[in-house]
């Protein structure tokens, strides 16, 4: 067997006799960089840019351990080729050693089958079947492999800083033993050689190196002149070995032109005719004899007129070859020329006879004829690293973060555009609309760079072309895919494997393989076509693909309802659920009554009843309630229109429901101060009766009330008047409310008139327009008077056995005739319809698009903001961002006063925004903050204390750094000043300060303060090294001057008191504490600015509080962070002495057991259970033990 991973996040394994898959194994979450079978046991390691690496049982096809604790990619990961032992590399400077003897024993052992059955699937957070051993550091940069010698215990890695390590270990350590240097580029592979002494190493820098692992010194160099070097494998028994580099482009090199694509298979220059799908061979392109075979061409144009063919490749740095194809030497394969070449980074025709050419060096295109001479000079605008044809005398220029068009007639920019790496152009066939791909992104603009949309992959773009209707067709790794000039997309159809589209006819998809073979894909192409005709608003060509194609299926549905055609979305939905769901969305409430009798549920009449209110249309609202017996809103709907005698029977059904508040209720509707007398009086509340007599004239009832009392009747206020309250009568007394009169929808007519043979035939009534539908509804007072208690009218009576049931016996009240069916007021083709439902706010698209912080600001919704900076940066304090919050939200919305009695209407404002945009597609919101604004306050800061163009990405994180090193030296500047006693403290604080990265005339007065402050307290030494970088820093005369005094003064001299400052050792400066943390001592860095927080003092206190704050940027180092600090004592002694304190803590905490080694320490004590207030303070000479 042989396994397989890629950038899918999936292993394959593989039968590699029959090339067959046999199985994958999902679980990885980022892209996998190795993986590797066990020598014995039935696994595999892998490992991963989710920062993880995971053992698989291949046996049982599960992950049986999951290795954590690298913070940064995991480039490789391997076992050791005897012991249990694992090796990996990451991008975070660390080699680590695992030791996964638990997981062996687990898995020899039968009796623990059962066991191991049940941690199968082992979480994120790893197991204790894997544990580290060792972590090496040592590389300054990202180590990018790790490998074990077959039998002695040594390790050698090799990493992005150039270097090659070799470690040793034993049973308690590992450490490095020496470095091997040599490599001019990052190392890629290292591995000791199976049989042989020695150690090879390939690199980036397109060389392998073989090095002596005893002397440690280089014995040979292979070397390639274009191709770097990536992996390395040696044969277990033979000296063999094997490297993997860069080869040929995958990608063929291909130019469309009319009816043909132009492409370079096989060392032949081919062409394809679409419309009798032919191939013919044109030509040769390499010369006979020639050594330097012009492989993998990256690119290539074609001038019609001329036949004229440019191949651009990256031989010698960059070259183009120039061929004039004659018309007939196709299919002679004997036809040679002899190629005009030339050097450039790129070359395109620019018109009929002449072609540019891209010099990198000065950073000018170079446009020659069709005999290579160049007939003009012309420099770029912007620092050009390829150029791409963009009309007759037009090139679009490709820089790193953007494209611009360039006249080079007239020396103009034309357009200019933000597009990060972009690898192709792809203009469509009228030169209006151009795709620029990226590796992960497709960027759409018209022909001045004006952006349109932008979409975002997770795997890796391949190629793309137009089709006639404008809509652009690209592939990615396994799919082909459609973008719509909106930025709607979506999946045509998934590959096996990947394609480049060279053109799109119709359902007719042609491309390339990666083996240089045209291929003809047809797809359905009716799902876009149907989207792009709503989107034009080709109403005719969307109601002839509804009756006559199958689109069907929930993504149509959902971009129906998402674009505001619920009304087109009913015409494909069967499911009832779906349909009254979409028949409330579009207002269309008889559609919605249909599938509510078809659901009868609970829930969906309620809903219907409250869409039904909404629109004014009383009936339905009656039969919603009736269904769901909700009395209370019954009898409520009836006070409000009018139907005051239904009132009353709803108050006498109430009653014999012994539902005392409803009757109640209904009685305060009915203004009967009576019935509330003897309301209350059934229900014994004898005082509440008297006074609701007394007060509303009743007086025969209060005396007999007052009697029953006897002394206990309730006294009235004396000077009050009462009158009866009764509700005010209701505008109107019958019928459904006024309906608001709308246009009629665009599809109702032609939709309901054609696509409804399929429907029930007792919808055929309603679905011509929205008319009536009858409804299966009585009268309350039927009902009551039949004894029904589910309101069951199939045949205008109810059961009476259903009577007893619900204790409805009330046939001997007078009832009124039985009422009409209510009616929808929209029947009879009328033109009255529902106001159409209301868009979703744009603040709520901002969040639901945007994974920004800030726009999720703009949009006033903090708290998901806030979510996004903890998660992303880790920020616990938002205080200090509230105003830059509410800045964002009031800076992106605007606000207007329609009438004096109205509400202020806000308005959304977006970026970007013109009058031709679509109503449907939202743009981010406008934002206050620029780049130019923090840039002006680093100015301001400047200027307080007396510009290399990047990208901004990187001008912002250059800002933070530079603020964190200033705000970190000013404040030890102010605690130096605070400090009048304690000289040694103001020598160390004013030392720290020049550590600081500051701008050389602020470090000039640093270094003077430093040197002065010293040479006074007679540390001569120190005062001498400052005097010396103050010189290295070109001091004015004076400064200088005294510099030099300085350093003869102190020349041979040592200092008289010793500090804690060591300028011989790397070392950054505490942001909290001020003090030195030395390389290779834990601490614990700032998310947001990078500072870094060492705090031996507060680690317990810490634990107890979930997080510390630094003092550079105020935000909060987390629980973890200080835990894993914690830990790290656990791991070490300090400087060779230490004392292990096993601490009790407070009810709830943990016991800590600590290594603390410097001049001193700190112990918390609990004053009181659960609060830690007392400090106590000891050095090493009080303490005894």
């Amino acid at each position: 067997m042989s396994n397989t991973r890629g950038d899918d996040y999936k292993i394959k394994v593989w039968n590699y006799k029959t090339h067959r898959c046999l199985f994958t194994l999902h679980g990885h979450l980022d892209y996998i960089r190795t993986v590797q079978f066990h020598h014995e046991y039935p696994w595999i390691v892998s490992a991963s840019d989710d920062q993880t690496i995971r053992i698989w049982n291949w046996q049982s096809r599960t992950c049986v351990a999951v290795l954590t604790g690298h913070n940064h990619y995991v480039m490789c990961a391997s076992f050791h080729p005897k012991e249990d032992l694992v090796v990996s590399a990451s991008l975070d400077q660390t080699v680590r050693v695992w030791d996964i003897g638990a997981l062996r024993k687990k898995t020899v052992s039968p009796a623990d089958d059962i066991l191991r059955l049940t941690q199968m699937n082992t979480d994120l957070f790893g197991g204790v079947d894997a544990v580290v051993k060792y972590v090496l550091e040592g590389h300054d940069r990202g180590v990018n492999w790790a490998s074990f010698h077959p039998t002695l215990p040594l390790i050698v890695s090799g990493a992005d800083d150039r270097q090659v390590k070799l470690w040793r270990m034993n049973d308690t350590k590992a450490w490095e033993v020496d470095t091997l240097r040599g490599h001019m580029n990052n190392v890629s592979c290292v591995m000791f050689h199976a049989k042989q002494d020695i150690i090879v190493s390939n690199s980036e820098d397109k060389s392998i190196r073989i090095w002596d692992a005893t002397k440690r010194t280089g014995i040979q160099t292979f070397r390639r002149e274009h191709d770097r070097f990536w992996i390395l494998a040696a044969h277990p028994e033979m000296n063999l070995l094997a490297a993997g580099h860069d080869s040929e482009r995958e990608r063929p090199a291909f130019s469309v032109s009319g009816d043909a694509v132009f492409y370079v298979k096989d060392r032949f220059l081919r062409f394809f005719e679409y419309s009798t799908q032919k191939e013919v061979q044109l030509a040769p392109i390499r010369r006979p004899g020639s050594v330097s075979l012009n492989q993998s061409p990256r690119t290539l144009s074609y001038s019609p007129t001329e036949n004229a063919v440019l191949i651009c490749s990256d031989v010698d740095g960059g070259s183009y070859e120039l061929y004039i194809v004659p018309k007939d030497s196709a299919g002679r394969a004997d036809y040679l020329q002899d190629a005009k070449k030339g050097a450039g980074g790129s070359a395109v025709f620019v018109a009929r006879n002449r072609f540019a050419v891209l010099e990198k060096s000065s950073n000018q295109v170079l446009v020659k004829n069709l005999k290579n001479e160049i007939v003009k000079k012309s420099p770029l605008p912007i620092a050009t690293d390829a150029i791409y044809y963009a009309g007759t005398g037009n090139l679009l220029c490709k820089a790193e973060d953007r494209v611009t068009i360039f006249d080079l007639q007239q020396r103009l920019i034309l357009g200019e555009l933000q597009a990060p790496a972009v690898k192709y152009v792809v203009w469509s066939s009228d030169m209006e609309s151009v795709a620029l791909l990226s590796k992960h992104a497709v960027i759409i603009a018209n022909k001045k760079l004006v952006h349109r949309c932008t979409l975002h992959e997770t795997i890796r773009v391949k190629s793309g072309a137009w089709d006639e209707n404008g809509v652009f067709i690209y592939t990615t790794l396994n799919h082909i895919k459609y973008c719509l000039p909106n930025g709607d997309s979506g999946i045509i159809k998934t590959l096996d494997v990947p394609i480049y589209i060279t053109r799109v006819i119709g359902n007719n998809i042609f491309c390339l393989d990666r083996d240089g073979k045209n291929k003809l894909i047809t797809v359905d192409a009716s799902e876009y076509i149907f989207k792009l005709a709503l989107l034009r608003k080709r109403y005719d060509h969307v109601m002839s693909m509804i009756k006559n194609s199958q689109l069907c299926g929930q993504a149509v549905i959902s971009y129906l309802q998402q674009k505001g055609f619920p009304e087109v979305a009913l015409h494909f939905v069967k499911d009832e659920k779906t349909r009254f769901n979409l028949a409330l969305e579009s207002g269309n409430i008889q559609i919605a009554v249909a599938s509510a009798k078809e659901i009868d549920d609970k829930d969906h009449w309620y809903r219907l009843g409250i869409e039904a209110l909404r629109q004014g249309n009383v009936g339905i609202v009656e039969y919603a309630y009736q269904r769901t017996k909700n009395f209370e809103r019954l009898a409520f709907l009836y006070l409000i229109t009018g139907f005051i005698d239904k009132v009353g029977f709803m108050c006498k059904i109430a009653g014999q429901n012994n539902n005392l508040m409803g009757q109640f209720h209904n009685a305060l509707y009915l203004g009967d101060a009576k019935k509330r007398v003897e309301i209350l009086e059934n229900a014994g509340q004898l005082p509440l009766a008297y006074i609701t007599a007394a007060t509303h004239g009743l007086a025969e009832i209060a005396d007999k009330l007052a009697e029953e009392l006897g002394e206990n009747v309730p006294s009235l206020p004396e000077g009050k008047s009462w009158s009866l309250l009764i509700p005010p009568a209701p505008l109107t007394a019958s019928g459904d409310w006024p309906l608001l009169r709308v246009m009629r929808g665009i599809f109702e007519g032609g939709l309901d008139a054609t696509g409804r043979a399929e429907l029930e035939e007792d919808d055929e009534a309603a679905c011509a327009d929205w008319g009536d539908e009858d409804l299966d509804m009585v009268d309350a007072s039927e009902a009551m008077a039949n004894g029904g208690d589910d309101f069951d009218a199939e045949d205008g009576e109810a059961n009476e056995e259903d009577g007893e049931e619900g204790g409805w016996d009330l046939e001997d009240l007078e009832l009124p005739p039985e009422a009409e069916t209510p009616k929808n007021a929209g029947n009879a083709r009328s033109a009255a319809f529902v106001a159409p439902p209301s868009g979703m706010p744009v603040s709520q698209i901002w969040t639901q698009k945007s994974s920004l912080a800030g726009e999720h600001a703009a949009a006033g919704n903090f708290d998901t903001a806030m979510r996004l900076l903890s998660r992303q940066l880790g920020i616990k304090n938002f205080a200090p961002l509230k105003p830059l919050f509410l800045d964002l939200h009031m800076g992106s919305h605007s606000y207007l006063r329609a009438l004096a009695t109205a509400p202020i209407i806000p308005v959304a404002v977006e970026k970007g925004w013109s009058e031709s945009a679509s109503p449907n597609v939202r743009g981010p919101p406008a934002l206050v903050f620029t780049f130019s604004q923090m840039e002006d306050r680093l100015k301001a800061a400047y200027k307080a204390t007396t510009e290399d163009s990047r990208r901004e990405v990187d001008e912002v994180k250059e800002l933070i750094e530079i603020v964190k090193e200033y705000i970190l030296g000013l404040r030890m500047e102010l605690k130096r000043k605070e400090l009048r006693d304690d000289v040694n403290r103001q020598q160390e604080l004013a030392a720290y300060f020049t550590n600081c990265k500051l701008q050389r005339v602020h470090m000039r007065l640093v270094l003077g303060s430093a040197m002065g402050l010293c040479y006074k307290q007679k540390n001569f030494a120190t005062a001498e090294h400052f005097a010396r970088m103050l010189l290295e820093n070109s001091p004015n005369e004076g400064q200088a001057k005294k510099a030099r005094q300085v350093q003869q003064q102190c020349s041979g001299k040592k200092d008289s008191c010793e500090l804690n400052y060591d300028y011989r050792n790397p070392f950054v400066v505490c942001g909290a504490t001020y003090v030195p943390i030395y390389r290779g001592q834990k601490d614990v860095s700032c998310p947001y600015c990078g500072s870094r927080c060492f705090r031996p003092p507060l680690l317990l206190y810490a634990v107890e509080i979930s997080g510390t704050e630094d003092n550079i940027s105020s935000s909060y180092v987390s629980q973890e962070d200080v835990l894993s600090l914690v830990d790290s004592f656990s791991e070490r002694r300090w400087d060779g002495i230490g004392f292990k304190l096993n601490l009790p803590l407070s009810k709830g905490a943990m016991r800590l057991g600590i290594w603390i080694a410097a001049s001193r320490f700190f112990l918390i004590t609990p004053y009181a259970e659960g609060v830690y207030d007392t400090v106590v303070f000891y050095t090493f000479d009080d303490w005894s033990y």
